[in-house]
């Protein structure tokens, strides 16, 4: 054998022996006493506790899904147990994840294409803790230091991918800590048994077309939480789309979920455009719960209060967008009490405030369900425990506005109701506004009501920026048909009689109550053409009125010319200027004052007779007492004066003269209070 030979089997068997005793050191070498440098290392590079406080392992293992001379080539399988990654410490001394155990097996031969190819991943008592502080800062943001230099690199060369195949893990455990949103949940992620297909949880609709013609994935993951938000309990459960889905860039993600919030519930079913990155929403939208105003409390939007309601439609948004983000919640359909709503609403998260605008309709609105926007149900049960309670024995809702929600966000919103539902005593035909909220100013600008053939338009504004709250109230009553204000009254359906009238009233308090009780103002009406009796006072459910038409006419039934009323307000207390009554058998003057501050009620009531009808009562009669509970009576002590109410009439001229501007007499026909108020006029 040559020399050059032996020298060269002799470099055959030292490599030859080389690679054996590198694999014998690779297959005894004890991993453990890497583990200080490995933790080390690690903890250096993300600026945080790292540490593998169990057992570390490194095992080879030839694939089995692998065909051809690449099946025998050894994959690493990795092993370690209680791996631990802690938090920045003054943010939260608890750790950001723990596992009880890790399993993966690297493939090889993708690294020579700059590609790390995980094929399989298996995690073992997985549990996280999310927190953020006040200030904003949290735990799971990690800090890896400058990578400019990285990023110049990767300009210039080719970077490495990393791609993850399939992931098995028994359930992982979640805590979710952060005060600036007062949330404080605990939830579980597990693997579904089955993938299931998108359409199941969606109702069979085809998945949205988000124009890249990705193919939507199925659901692979469950999850189910609990805790508090805001102060209120909260629980729910839903589903997330594969961990090949989350990577694949400009693909929709799906996702659904169905959450209790107090006593709202909010579920949804949809997409998430490329959710690593979001890009686009597109999800199906369903709220329900017991009043509209809580949603404050869940979404941060500020809504009305509301009857119990339910609303499904559509949201969307376009995340990527360089301009305020806008969420639209399109073609929505639900219920507010017994009452139908319909629409399209848009949220934009702008400056300085986020704001609402769109436009709501009812085609069939139950008048009762308006109530609460007043306060007026704030005497029944409220899970509210911040509501006021209505005090026994007061009419005027106290129930306060929440001012400091209306601050929250600017709104412009348009609400027609096509059709009320009422009672037979409230003929309201159709409702329609235009609400704008702005800086805490909330401006009804028009709130009109369809009434009886006529309308009752309103300007309100209530200014929560100031404390108390200020507002302004001017009303306008035109052309009230008495014989539909009155349907049931036989001898009204032949009247060509209406009600006109005119109010402007402003105050300041934090409730109907307080605004009423410290108002300044005016008030003027006109009743023309119309007929009174007891039956009609029952009708309208007024009890001191039922009482004082008997003491009055009896049981008849007395035709009304014209009933004219003018009152001054004056820090709560109105008095009147000129009330006056004028029947076919009698001249009927009240004065004294309601007192809206205290709920007082301080009236007296003269009558005055016609000629042939001569009245038997000789005394005059009052109402005193409360709004919830008046009294009425005769003043005995007291005999009525012959001619006291002409003269009276005497001195009331400037306001009668008022009071005929409201008159609004038909084609040129003069009505019976366009004859008596310029009687008054001619008598001074």
């Amino acid at each position: 054998m040559t020399s050059g030979k032996k020298i060269g089997l002799s470099l055959l068997v030292v490599v030859l022996v080389a690679i054996i005793a590198l694999v014998i050191v690779v297959l005894t070498f004890d991993w453990n006493r890497l583990k200080p440098t490995l933790n080390q290392r690690i903890s250096a590079a993300i600026h945080r506790p790292f540490a593998i406080e169990g057992d570390l392992d490194l095992s080879w293992e030839r694939p089995t899904d692998v065909d051809g001379w690449r099946g025998w080539v050894p994959w690493p399988h990795l092993h370690a147990e209680q791996i631990r990654v802690g938090s920045p410490e003054p943010v939260t001394d608890a750790d950001l994840a723990r596992l009880k155990a890790l399993d993966l097996t690297l493939a090889p031969l993708s690294l020579l294409e700059r590609r790390v190819t995980i094929p399989r991943i298996a995690i073992s008592g997985g549990e996280t803790t999310l927190v953020r502080r006040k200030d904003g800062s949290n735990n799971w943001t990690l800090d890896l230091g400058d990578t400019s230099s990285d990023a110049d690199t990767a300009e210039a060369q080719p970077g490495w991918t990393v791609d993850i195949g399939d992931i098995t893990f028994d359930p992982i455990a979640l805590h979710y800590r952060d005060q600036t949103l007062d949330a404080n949940v605990d939830a579980t992620l597990t693997l579904l048994g089955q993938p299931i297909a998108f359409s199941e949880l969606s109702g069979g609709a085809p998945a949205p077309d988000d124009g890249t013609g990705h193919r939507v994935a199925d659901y692979a993951f469950g999850w189910q939480a609990s805790g508090t938000y805001r102060g209120q309990d909260i629980g729910g459960e839903g589903k997330l789309g594969s961990l090949i889905a989350l990577r694949q860039p400009g693909a929709p993600y799906p996702l659904q979920a169905d959450v209790t919030a107090g006593q709202t519930r909010v579920s949804v079913a949809g997409t998430l455009t490329d959710p690593l990155a979001p890009k686009r929403i597109d999800l199906d939208l369903t709220f329900a719960g017991q009043n509209l105003g809580d949603l404050y409390r869940v979404i941060g939007v500020t809504l009305p209060d509301t009857p119990p309601y339910s609303t499904r439609g559509h949201l969307t948004a376009d995340l990527a967008t360089q301009d305020a983000l806008t969420f639209r919640y399109r073609d929505f359909d639900g219920q507010v009490g017994d009452s139908d709503i319909h629409g399209d609403l848009t949220y934009t998260l702008g400056e300085p405030r986020p704001s609402l605008t769109g436009e709501v309709v009812s085609r069939q609105l139950r008048f009762a369900d308006l109530a609460p926007l007043i306060g007026a149900d704030s005497s029944s049960d409220s899970p509210d425990e911040t509501s006021k309670p209505q005090p026994e024995g007061k009419v005027l809702p106290v129930a306060e506005f929440k001012t400091e929600q209306w601050r929250a966000m600017d709104a412009d919103v348009k609400f027609t109701a096509q059709r009320i539902e009422h009672g037979d005593s409230l003929p309201l035909e159709d409702l329609y506004t235009h609400v704008r909220l702005r800086d805490g100013e909330i401006l009804l600008d028009p709130l009109r009501f369809g009434v009886a053939g006529g309308n009752l338009n309103t300007t309100l504004r209530l200014d929560g920026s100031q404390t108390p709250l200020a507002a302004r109230i001017d009303l306008h009553i035109r052309r009230l048909l008495l014989s539909r204000l009155f349907p049931e009254v036989e001898l009204m359906q032949n009247s060509r009689g209406e009600l006109n009238g005119d109010a402007t009233l402003s105050g300041r308090g934090n409730s109907v109550a307080a605004l009423l009780g410290s108002s300044d103002g005016d008030l003027q009406m006109i009743v023309s053409d119309g007929v009174i009796s007891r039956n009609l006072m029952e009708l309208a459910g007024l009890n001191v009125g039922n009482y004082l038409v008997g003491k009055l006419f009896g049981d008849e039934q007395v035709r009304i010319n014209c009933a004219a009323t003018s009152l001054k307000v004056d820090d709560g207390l109105a008095r009147t200027r000129f009330f006056v009554i004028d029947t076919e058998n009698a001249l009927i003057k009240i004065d004294g004052s309601i007192n809206f501050a205290n709920e007082r009620l301080d009236l007296n009531i003269e009558p005055e007779s016609k000629g042939a009808r001569v009245f038997t009562l000789r005394s005059p009669l009052y109402v005193h007492g409360t709004f919830a509970n008046p009294s009425p009576g005769v003043d005995a002590s007291s005999l009525l004066a012959r001619g006291a109410v002409g003269a009276f009439l005497g001195t009331v001229a400037a306001p009668a003269a008022a009071l005929l501007a409201l008159v609004s007499p038909s084609a040129g026909q003069t009505t019976p209070c366009n004859d008596f108020l310029s009687q008054i006029q001619t008598q001074r």
